[in-house]
């Protein structure tokens, strides 16, 4: 199918060929009849995507300072890695559409194949032949509104929630400033609420277009006719509400709705418009600033947007959904008239060329649409994605995958998020005796994002393809932490080589499903990436330590800091703990230095606290204690590191600089001054490749990978009960 993405590195637009999404439980896939282009917010993307890297960096410097902390806790190359592959992306455009149901993923049941829905969302909604749209993204079309009516409903359902967040009365005066898209939706939207609006844009067309869909008056920002209008519906009190629905860098707007507000009046910010707001001028008549939140409650809220958790409506009467049901509702009762902001509609195939004729002003508009032709017979939906259904998959009997390979290593990569794409595709690109084969996402661009950038030989949806083909050697399992286990276990099963990110597992039972794996088909070829005991600088600190003579004392202090609001990593109904999710790296880091499995585990958190002190008793008396800590200073080490035995310390700082001091004098690794950090990927994945290709022992033991998992859950266990825990059957 056909995409329409933008690279925001280049500012190249393109309709790219992408591969079909599968339909997920919780959603339904969308075959796309009309979507609508945002000109103020998608054109803003454009504009940003053809500025130079300082201005970039000057419109965004949020996320500058993003890169500035990734700087300083994972050096300079991985951070130029993860932040060039952003930017050398593909991004998706869109987020308002109408079509119909092709297919209905589990757990879905107010529609049905057939069915027309408008659809929301910037990850959801796109300008994309086929969509896949959870739950309470989408809702059916009323009887009697058009399709390419239907595809107004998100930008509809945001100029509802701002209108919605003026708490607007009867009888009451509004002023809408800027008269795009938006504004003619809150003016229309406010008229049939019974509020007499003043719009102000500097388009002549514009205001003519308000006044003929219901605005009392409207003119220039800086003409007297709208301070003139406004006086003579307030009597010169002011008006209501101001409805910021502008863009660009002019301070004119929020100074406009100063001027003209009355004492104690609303000023809602529904567009992007700067917002340095004159203190005396607000102050004085006590001004109250709202914002308002996109498309209306559960936007950004995962739980709700992707898991299908509605709001209760005695709590939340206008959600997200509620909201664009709301908006269809009043087009279908004529309340508000979408067909007069429709001044264009291209064929979807020429969409780079509608977007250029935008860009340049070829194309004066306030609403284009993008018209989709009808399905055909060779673009036919993807099969359900692998969370609905799990195929029989061949058991194989024996040890399986351990041959030797006289041609390379074909990988196929499920998956291809951050992680992957800045910490191990990098390494493998190009790496002599391996063919990246086959990319698996759950989302069509991420695949073809992937394929492009690093070579893959095919980009799919489909999993079952990829477990069933018999040219993949292995399978790296780079999926968020939940879906580890059965992916594994599955991947095991089908005889494949693989290559999990940590962790293995989120709980016991997820373990020994992938050990009842190991079992069932005799294929033990599995490794976790567990990186850091690969990390050259320590590999050598250890051989510079050398063998120990007695028990020792291992102290690991990892500064984790703190997530940001919305990460996944925070979904822990889901994903399980911060620390069961990444923990292992340092259980087995400090496993591996002691040369053994840990027989017991203690931990303690202060009372509502995230920081965890974690004590790891080992068969020979030794000692590792783990603090993990997110209420550190980010400008601190993440990791550090000190080894204590035989009357000797080996000191780790952060993988840039490691030393070994035996009593008399301190021996520096390499040198004193820091290395570029490394924490063990590229030799890592080295290793695995390796072992795959000439059939020999994978890099660390079954044992050892079942060990740490182990030990990384059973905190938990010791969390919950304030005593050691004692891990049965440990070595």
């Amino acid at each position: 199918m056909k995409q329409v993405v933008q690279n925001y590195k280049s500012g190249e637009l393109a309709l790219l060929d992408v591969p079909v999404p599968g339909c997920k439980p919780g959603g339904v896939l969308v075959r796309s009849a009309f979507s609508l282009i945002s000109t103020g917010t998608e054109l803003m993307k454009v504009s940003e995507a053809g500025m130079s890297m300082l201005g970039k960096a000057r419109s965004r410097p949020d996320q500058v300072a993003k890169v500035v902390q990734s700087v300083a806790t994972n050096g300079v190359p991985a951070t130029y890695r993860k932040v060039m592959g952003k930017l050398d992306s593909y991004t998706p455009l869109g987020y308002s559409l109408c079509g119909v149901v092709e297919q209905v993923g589990a757990g879905i049941d107010d529609v049905k194949a057939g069915d027309l829905v408008a659809c929301a969302g910037n990850e959801h909604a796109l300008h994309a032949e086929l969509n896949w749209v959870p739950k309470n993204l989408y809702v059916p079309v009323p009887d009697g509104v058009a399709a390419r009516h239907a595809a107004f409903g998100t930008v509809g359902s945001i100029a509802l929630q701002g209108v919605r967040q003026g708490e607007s009365r009867l009888g009451e005066v509004a002023l809408v400033i800027g008269l795009g898209l938006i504004g003619q939706l809150v003016t229309q939207l406010l008229n049939a609420s019974g509020v007499r609006v003043v719009g102000v844009d500097p388009d002549p067309a514009r205001c003519e277009l308000a006044e003929r869909l219901g605005a009392a008056a409207c003119g220039d920002p800086g003409s007297a006719s709208v301070e003139s209008a406004v006086a003579e519906l307030t009597g010169g009190m002011g008006v209501d509400q101001v409805y910021l629905a502008a863009g660009g860098s002019s301070n004119q707007p929020v100074e406009l709705a100063a001027r003209l507000c009355r004492d104690r009046g609303r000023v809602i910010d529904i567009g992007k418009c700067r917002l340095d707001l004159p203190w005396n001028a607000y102050y004085e008549k006590e001004l109250d600033v709202r914002f308002s939140r996109s498309y209306g409650p559960g936007r950004y809220d995962p739980e709700y947007e992707l898991q299908g958790r509605d709001y209760p409506i005695g709590y939340v009467r206008w959600t997200e959904r509620r909201n664009l049901a709301c908006f269809l509702d009043l087009i279908a009762r004529g309340s508000v008239d979408v067909e007069p902001l429709v001044s264009h509609v291209a064929d979807f195939e020429d969409a780079v060329e509608t977007y250029r004729r935008l860009e340049e002003g070829e194309i004066k508009s306030v609403a284009v649409l993008f018209r989709y032709t009808p399905a055909s017979d060779d673009d036919a939906p993807a099969a359900e994605a692998p969370e609905v259904t799990v195929p029989e998959v061949p058991r194989p009997s024996g040890r399986t995958g351990a041959a030797r390979r006289s041609g390379p290593v074909r990988l196929a990569f499920v998956g291809a998020g951050n992680y992957a794409s800045s910490m191990l595709l990098p390494h493998l690109t190009g790496r002599d005796g391996v063919e990246l084969s086959t990319v698996v996402t759950t989302t069509a661009l991420s695949a073809a994002n992937a394929q492009r950038k690093f070579g893959f030989g095919k980009a799919t949806t489909d999993l079952d393809a990829v477990l069933g083909d018999p040219a993949v050697d292995a399978v790296f399992v780079v999926t968020r932490h939940s879906s580890h286990a059965e992916l594994t276990r599955r991947a095991l099963l089908a005889g494949k080589a693989v290559f999990v990110e940590k962790p293995l597992a989120l709980t016991e039972e997820e373990l020994a499903g992938v050990l009842a794996a190991v079992e069932e088909s005799g294929n033990d070829r599995i490794q976790v990436g567990f990186n850091r005991r690969f990390a050259p600088l320590l590999r050598e600190a250890k051989e510079r330590f050398g063998v120990r003579g007695g028990p020792a004392s291992l102290r690991y202090l990892v500064n984790a800091g703190r997530l940001e609001h919305g990460s996944w990593y925070l979904r822990q109904d889901t994903e399980g703990s911060r620390f069961a999710g990444e923990g292992g790296h340092f259980v087995d880091t400090a496993s591996w230095l002691l040369d053994a499995d840990p027989v017991s585990v203690y931990a303690a958190a202060p009372a509502g606290g995230e920081d965890l002190q974690i004590v790891l008793g080992y068969p020979d008396g030794s000692t590792a204690t783990i603090s993990y800590v997110t209420s550190g200073p980010a400008s601190f080490p993440k990791e550090t590191l000190d080894l204590i035995a035989d009357n000797k310390v080996l000191r780790l700082d952060d993988f840039v600089r490691a030393a070994v001091h035996d009593g008399r004098r301190r021996q520096w690794v390499g040198s004193r001054l820091p290395k570029a950090r490394d924490k063990g990927q590229n030799a890592e994945l080295a290793a695995f490749v390796k072992a795959v290709r000439t059939g020999g022992p994978m890099p660390v033991p079954l044992e050892s990978l079942a060990a740490t998992t182990t030990a990384t859950l059973a905190v938990r266990t010791a969390l919950a009960s304030g005593v050691p825990v004692t891990l049965a059957g440990a070595r």
